[in-house]
């Protein structure tokens, strides 16, 4: 039976809604600084207030229970799916402060990409943005890429009361070790260890390429971020093709597959057991499906003239392959390069790569190659019960830390989750269509947007109709979500408004 939201329930998630808006406010003093540190004095100004909108919005919803208890199932779950709405509602407001932004939707387009770590971005020109600006986008990867709440539970915010049922809510089930806090602490330590050696490389290559200091730091710092995060982000409008360097471009894909692997196996490699990470369903899985599509991606590049060459085809097809599957959305190329050189073929590869994604428990986005490799392993279970005798009981395993036994639950949460990606990407496409875009750039755009990828076919820019921008919004938070967390709000809500019925009266039989 469907529960109702009361008003304490209402309070309540209000009050932790508060606890993450108050927690942004901290955030925002990092391009408050930058700003200073620069003397972009407008910038500043713009951070300054936004700080104070924060603190007072952020109070008033905390205020609204001071004692909030005990965090229910259903409670979390609309913390969860607000919480990336609510924060990108304000994050857009120095966005928009910034003038790069027509309207507040295209900040809050930004915003929501910026957290849902898509990359897909409406700002115009990006160039001349300011430093202060810029950082803030880069702190929207950060936050979003390790998650709104794994941030939150890694500071304490939540307490000890709310974390198990926050933690889970966010679509994420694993524990690096048995404490959800400890857990959070250790995916964040990770986080910044491996962002903050990847910046170093990158600063140097960029001093070695010819830019100055200042710049060489922030911008190695942002495409660090960016990467791991699997965010897409960049502080050029020529994303990575900018740079034009092989070293950089190297760093960013080894950096780019890290962010794409399950935090719990960084701890397994972390605690040498490299042995646990090579037996991994995932691992094989993503092994087994990038050699099919990067040898069908190389056959379809190898009538094209631009890919005559190998080394061409290595550096910007792989380059590619690595962007798309993680869903970074980097590219080493224009958006007019990649519609009219790359061939139909080789772009709907990119598509299917970001459709598939990355690892579950990763930054990355899309189905996940854990719910790909189990629903093969379903169809192999379902053939060996086809040609297994009658008294015969299959049993298919698969190793994930540890043997695992593929349980029918397990394969109806892969299988629901799949359809609810397919069906998210098959909507979109029709309403691309719908909005007098061609089939083929709507698809891709469709891929993009809910799979979090973020490469683009040209269809999301400044001026694009405000419904599909909004479309693209949803398409984007449900993604993030993973729709379980989302389709739960909606039900949630829906039933809200729903009048309760009365309670049946019995009536009484007279025995005769």
């Amino acid at each position: 039976m469907w529960q109702q939201f009361t008003l304490n329930d209402l309070r309540v998630i209000g009050h932790y809604l508060g606890v993450l808006v108050l927690f942004s406010s901290l955030v925002l003093f990092v391009p408050f600084l930058t700003a200073v540190a620069c003397a972009e004095w407008v910038p500043a100004s713009h951070y300054l207030f936004s700080i104070g909108f924060f603190l007072v919005l952020g109070s008033a919803l905390r205020f609204l229970r001071f004692d909030p208890g005990r965090l229910s199932r259903k409670q979390a779950f609309a913390v969860t799916g607000l919480a990336w709405i609510v924060l990108a509602l304000v994050s857009a407001v120095p966005l928009f402060m910034s003038g790069h932004y027509a309207t507040y939707l295209d900040a809050l387009f930004d915003a929501v990409s910026g957290l849902t770590t898509t990359g897909a971005s409406v700002i115009l020109d990006v160039d001349h943005l300011s430093n202060a600006d810029n950082m803030w986008r880069f702190m929207l990867h950060l936050l979003g890429g390790l998650g709104l709440i794994v941030v939150a539970l890694s500071f304490g915010l939540f307490g000890k009361r709310a974390g198990a049922n926050l933690y889970s809510s966010e679509g994420r089930s694993e524990h690096v070790v048995p404490n959800v806090v400890q857990t959070t602490q250790f995916i964040a330590k990770i986080a910044m260890g491996i962002i903050i050696v990847a910046a170093a490389v990158m600063a140097v290559v960029c001093l070695f390429i010819g830019m100055d200091p200042l710049r060489a730091v922030l911008q190695s710092f942002w495409l660090a971020i960016s990467a791991f995060t699997t965010g897409g982000f960049a502080p050029m409008s020529q994303s990575i093709m900018y740079y034009h360097s092989f070293p950089l471009e190297v760093v960013l894909m080894l950096v780019m597959l890290l962010g794409s692997i399950n935090f719990v196996l960084h701890s397994e490699i972390w605690k040498g057991r490299v042995e646990v990470f090579f037996k991994d369903l995932e691992i094989r899985t993503m092994v087994l499906w990038l050699s099919v599509m990067t040898c069908v991606l190389a056959a379809s590049l190898s009538v094209s003239l631009e890919f005559s060459d190998l080394p061409a085809m290595l550096r910007r097809g792989l380059f590619m392959t690595i962007s798309a599957f993680s869903t970074t959305g980097y590219v080493n190329m224009t958006t007019n390069q990649l519609t009219t050189i790359f061939t139909s073929g080789a772009f709907l590869v990119v598509a299917a790569l970001m459709a598939v994604g990355g690892s579950a428990g990763s930054t990355s986005g899309g189905v996940k190659f854990a719910r790909l490799g189990i629903i093969v392993k379903s169809l192999a279970s379902t053939i060996k019960e086809a040609l297994a005798p009658d008294s015969a009981r299959v049993v298919v395993s698969y190793n994930h830390v540890g043997r695992r036994i593929v349980s029918p639950e397990i394969v109806k949460e892969a299988m629901t989750v799949f359809v609810l990606y397919v069906v998210t990407y098959v909507v979109g496409a029709l309403v691309g269509i719908a909005h007098g875009y061609d089939a083929t750039l709507a698809i891709f755009e469709s891929v993009s947007m809910a799979s979090n990828g973020g490469v683009s076919s040209g269809v999301s820019t400044a001026g694009m109709p405000w419904t599909l921008e909004a479309f693209y919004i949803f398409q984007m938070w449900a993604g993030r979500l993973e729709f379980i967390t989302l389709l739960a709000l909606i039900v949630e809500i829906i039933v809200s408004f729903k009048p309760k019925r009365g309670a049946p009266k019995l009536e009484r039989r007279r025995v005769m």
